[in-house]
């Protein structure tokens, strides 16, 4: 594995999507019983996140699903975002999901002046480790400040 970090911020957005069950009512958890707490067929919500690879300055959004529209309203509202923080986004790394590698997706790349960077097609989660590693900490420590 070959470890990187780009020095400029904005120089690599990292974004990514996470899957999060939703439920009707307290789970296993709390009641120590899990035929009690299961919740089936309430679906899920999808947690996109965007971080800056410099900085790790991050943004989130908790929407409905991961189709082509979603994910490209996510992308422009991000680097708006971004842009009002001081961070000129000039690239962006995800992983090769359906919406990612999409011509609509590729063209809101560059009309929003962004190079488009995949990861190589792998099982592997080293690539996109700047979301994960946000989505372990949340899970382990609860959102940060």
């Amino acid at each position: 594995m070959q470890r990187y970090e780009w020095e400029r911020p904005g120089d690599l957005i990292h974004i990514d999507i996470k899957s999060l069950a939703r439920f009707r009512r307290v789970g296993h958890r709390i009641t120590g019983d899990r035929q009690k707490g299961r919740s089936y067929g309430v679906g899920y919500d999808k947690v996109h996140v965007a971080v800056d690879d410099a900085t790790r300055l991050a943004y989130v959004e908790v929407l409905a699903d991961e189709q082509k529209p979603t994910v490209i309203g996510f992308l422009s509202r991000a680097v708006a975002w971004f842009n009002g923080q001081g961070v000129e986004c000039r690239r962006v790394m995800s992983d090769n999901g359906l919406a990612y590698v999409s011509k609509a997706f590729a063209k809101a790349c560059c009309t929003l002046g962004l190079r488009h960077i995949r990861t190589r097609p792998s099982t592997r989660p080293e690539p996109t480790g700047r979301p994960r590693g946000l989505f372990r900490h949340s899970a382990r420590n609860g959102p940060m400040p």
